[in-house]
């Protein structure tokens, strides 16, 4: 859509309709040629100042976004209720962060050409169900800790949030842990 077919659409309103938008609806194509945008950046045409300021700016969002301040954190982890729900998680020891290490070494040891080897897979779904079981307990008491804080129920997506942390190794979460194993927890 071109500035001057958006500035006549914008200038045609119909005064008999006031409940109405006032603008004709755009074409698809011409609201998606609005909306398009690359993906990366091209810093073909840039200078090596540019490029440099490029990547210190990103590198600084990253930095941010590691320590967990607000204006660099994805929207699905912005505000006090989940910076409470991560929280939740990193204060304690979780089964699942020893799922991937353990799953590592039951596979290496499985490919051992001796019988016991093979039976070592029962222990890895033993493993796992127990930390199925443990992220369950761990959403509930979470759950429970949300609504005494916060005086209402967490948002949807919030347990799935809370599991998945739980299942990812403390020194790959992003943000990165703020509370200290053991801590006591409380509303920031």
């Amino acid at each position: 859509m071109t500035a001057a077919n958006a500035a006549a659409a914008q200038t045609s309103v119909d005064a008999a309709r006031p409940q109405s938008k006032g603008r004709p609806t755009p074409k698809r194509r011409d609201a998606e040629a609005a909306n398009r945008r690359p993906l990366v950046q091209d810093t073909r045409g840039k200078s090596p100042e540019q490029k440099a300021k490029i990547r210190a700016d990103r590198a600084k969002a990253r930095d941010g976004m590691m320590r967990g301040e607000e204006k660099y954190l994805m929207e699905r982890d912005r505000g006090p209720e989940r910076r409470f729900l991560r929280d939740a998680v990193d204060v304690r020891w979780n089964t699942g962060e020893i799922l991937l290490p353990a799953m590592v070494i039951i596979l290496a040891l499985s490919l051992l050409p001796y019988q016991w080897s093979r039976s070592l897979f029962l222990l890895a779904y033993g493993v796992m169900i127990f930390g199925i079981v443990d992220a369950w307990l761990l959403w509930r008491r979470t759950r429970t800790r949300f609504v005494q804080a916060f005086g209402r129920e967490p948002g949807r997506g919030s347990a799935w949030y809370v599991v998945l942390r739980s299942f990812q190794m403390r020194s790959s979460r992003v943000p990165r842990p703020a509370v200290k194993r053991g801590e006591e927890l409380h509303r920031r």
